[in-house]
């Protein structure tokens, strides 16, 4: 099985960090302008979503959503959520704590593209 959303090591211990401390989390990851394109960490349910949203996979105990519009450009890479030191803005709960998540991404292999085509579409709508 090919996962279209992975994180790396430094950004799985902040998640625990933020884990500890605001109990079940979440990733969103929208097509909007600025940080609405960076994978914003939320407490499980503060953020709602919707028939417009992709179910990417689970990342450190978390589920991964992307805005559809968004998934449409970028699903033919895998997204790898790492951290970087810096404050982005909005609402993700890494903020306070002097780093932001960012996604990096790679082109998936003709492989991993055929194995994603015999897994079938990917669903939409609130999971």
């Amino acid at each position: 099985m090919v996962e279209r959303v992975l994180i790396t090591p430094e950004a799985a211990a902040v998640v625990d960090s933020l884990r500890a401390k605001h109990g079940p989390l979440m990733f969103h990851q929208s097509g909007g302008c600025c940080d609405g394109s960076a994978p914003m960490c939320y407490q499980q349910g503060e953020f709602r979503t919707g028939a417009q949203d992709v179910l990417l996979g689970e990342i450190a105990g978390c589920q991964f959503f992307m805005g559809a519009s968004q998934f449409e450009y970028w699903q033919h890479t895998q997204l790898i959520i790492d951290v970087v030191k810096g404050r982005g803005s909005g609402f993700s709960l890494e903020a306070p704590e002097g780093v932001r998540f960012l996604t990096r991404s790679r082109l998936f292999t003709d492989d991993e593209v055929d194995a994603l085509a015999a897994e079938g579409p990917i669903e939409h709508g609130a999971a």
